[in-house]
């Protein structure tokens, strides 16, 4: 049985804190913001604290943190 069959197959809730995440909800993943990619939650490093959204690597972080024109060089509109 892999990690994504049984029990824990479905998706957690989580709260996403600053440098760490309270889970709401126990599940063996969460689903990636922006690519929609399942991230196992033993996986889980890249989130958003201000729109509680998690981020399957840092590229989808950043790409995120692009769109929401929340990055210093960028003026918020």
């Amino acid at each position: 049985m892999n990690r994504f069959e049984g029990r824990g197959s479905r998706e957690a809730k989580i709260r996403y804190l600053d440098g760490d995440f309270q889970i709401l909800m126990p599940g063996s993943h969460v689903t990636c913001a922006m690519t929609g990619e399942t991230i196992p939650v033993d996986e889980l490093r890249y989130w958003s604290v201000g729109r509680q959204e998690p981020y399957v690597s840092c590229e989808a972080s950043l790409e995120a943190e692009k769109r929401a024109g929340a990055l210093p060089t960028q003026k918020r509109q």
